[in-house]
């Protein structure tokens, strides 16, 4: 057995060992930064000793109306302050947050309710019909609601529920945070976008959120103190977890509520913004706004982007400009971002247009990731010659506890000991990941996940459908939008805009097809569709 260390009486104890959780950071922060300015939304400008305050009694008012630890508490929230409140105040509560698409469709939302039992819901005054029809298709018990008006932005109080404000005032400000015993305690609950109909519950704990929290300025090179854009949705992987690593650093986070090339200039240019992430999508509007939505600025804005890998043409043009960009890729089962194409000073003396398609490489792992691979259908990794494919697996701290009340495939996700992302890639003999298909299907539009199999299976609820497929269609504005085949049924007629119309009345908007093409389907001698011929074509449109 070899020489064995007696370590009698090096047990963990309070002194040594604490749960780690990045309500820490907020604790700290309050007593570190007090007078440093932490959230700005117009006129909406709190210090971190008063963004304290607000989340702590946001927690004692959720206790008040019988919110216990272990809870889940809803938010179908733009990116304003009370979603980033929330991101401290549910937990401080021992509850689990569940930020909400605001995207999604009636039907969608109310099976999040019931499937995450809902609690109590924070939702702004915009989405309140949403909600409320959603709550009336709900099979259990509804959430209690807490509306949240946003008067800065023209929405405004509907009045049939208790409002944000007048909640937070039932607070306690001296309310004690209920700190997790445990760091594998969830801390939040994400919905996926579902590749088979229904969005899977991804479940955080405060452990990976943490390690999230310390391993990214370490990859963005941050410093104390840094001006952040809140631009990635709150209901995206908490928004890539930006927010609850921002008191770590005494920074302040922007928030956005409407993305808009001029909300991007004006906050760089007058607030002094550093950092913001953003799906490719965000860095064309940048690179083609109007002169009017422009604004001079004499510093270097950091960018992450993620989603459908941007185009090399876009990349050069924003560097040009005063951005410079990282593309990191992540899933919702990893926290968001866990790889980055870390960059190479030798790198820069490449032409612009190598440079350019080196940065649209997915890349290593980031600090807080233990493992990055891409394997084979053996399990084996492939040939690291940029030619070979195989799907990305990933280990680590950062990776989910797993998909609530569903363990087959939470066993499905992780086998092998890695967690299975169902990416397709390449892999560069430095290395460096590049994906090169989405196993799934999964189309990327805008930097929100839209499942094929969701719009096949509204699609053929159209009575003149016999056979559909749907893919993705490269779109200059959104990355990837979809696009839907369809093999009519015989003597039966539809058009292009009676099938986008049908499907809007079942789906989000966003998920609906851009382009529809009749044609008989291409398939296999066995009936399946021919998927890889079809993207082909649509490149083509």
């Amino acid at each position: 057995m070899g020489w064995m260390r007696d370590e009698t009486g090096l047990e963990k104890s309070p002194a040594n060992h604490v749960p780690l959780t990045p309500l820490s950071h907020l604790r700290r922060a309050a007593a570190v930064f007090p007078d440093t300015t932490a959230v700005v939304y117009g006129p909406h400008r709190k210090t971190y000793a008063a963004y304290y305050e607000r989340c702590t009694r946001l927690a004692s008012a959720l206790v008040k109306i019988g919110i216990k630890p272990g809870d889940v508490v809803a938010t179908v929230l733009p990116n304003i302050p009370a979603q980033v409140e929330a991101s401290f105040g549910v937990p401080a509560c021992g509850a689990v947050l569940n930020t909400i698409n605001t995207r999604l469709d009636i039907d969608t939302v109310a099976y999040i309710f019931d499937h995450g039992e809902a609690k109590a819901a924070l939702v702004d005054s915009q989405f309140l019909p949403m909600v409320m029809e959603a709550i009336a298709r709900m099979e259990g018990p509804a959430p209690q609601i807490i509306e949240v008006p946003d008067d800065h932005a023209g929405v405004h109080e509907i009045g049939e529920q208790i409002a944000y404000e007048a909640f937070l005032e039932t607070g306690d400000p001296d309310f004690e945070w209920i700190m997790p015993q445990d760091e594998w305690e969830s801390l939040s609950l994400n919905y996926t976008s579902g590749t088979t109909g229904r969005p899977k519950g991804v479940v955080y704990h405060h452990r990976g959120a943490y390690l999230m929290t310390m391993g990214t300025p370490i990859t963005w090179q941050m410093t104390l103190r840094p001006q952040f854009m809140q631009i990635v949705p709150l209901f995206h992987c908490n928004g890539w977890n930006h927010t609850w690593m921002m008191p770590l650093l005494g920074g302040t986070v922007h928030c956005c509520r409407d993305i808009s090339a001029k909300a991007i200039y004006d906050a760089i240019a007058d607030e002094g913004v550093t950092h913001f992430g953003g799906a490719p999508i965000v860095l064309n509007m940048i690179v083609n706004a109007t002169d009017a939505e422009r604004k001079p600025f004499d510093h270097t804005v950091q960018v992450f982007t993620a989603g459908a890998p941007p185009a090399a043409a876009t990349l050069a043009a924003i560097g040009e400009m005063g951005f410079n960009v990282t593309q990191v890729y992540g899933l919702t089962e990893t926290y968001g971002h866990v790889t980055e194409c870390l960059w190479d000073p030798n790198w820069g003396t490449l032409p612009d247009a190598e440079q350019a398609a080196i940065k649209a490489q997915q890349g290593v792992g980031f600090p807080m990731l233990e493992g990055l691979e891409v394997w084979d259908e053996h399990g084996h990794p492939i040939t690291r010659d940029g030619t070979a494919q195989g799907e990305i697996v990933m280990r680590g701290n950062t990776v989910m506890k797993g998909y609530l009340k569903n363990p087959k495939a939470t066993e499905e996700a992780f086998k092998g000991g890695f967690f299975n992302s169902g990416d397709i890639a390449v892999q560069h003999p430095n290395g460096y990941v590049q994906i090169a298909d989405r196993a799934k299907d999964i189309i990327i539009s805008g930097g929100e996940n839209i499942s094929s199999v969701e719009v096949e299976g509204a699609l053929m609820h159209h009575p003149a459908v016999n056979l559909c497929a749907v893919v993705a269609k490269p779109d200059d504005k959104w990355g990837e939008v979809p696009c839907a085949f369809i093999e009519l049924k015989d003597g039966a007629h539809a058009d292009e805009a009676e099938i986008i119309a049908f499907t809007r009345e079942r789906l989000a908007g966003f998920k609906t097809p851009k382009r529809v093409v009749f044609q008989e389907l291409p398939k296999t001698s066995t009936g399946k569709i021919q998927k890889f011929e079809l993207r082909t074509l649509a490149k083509t449109l």
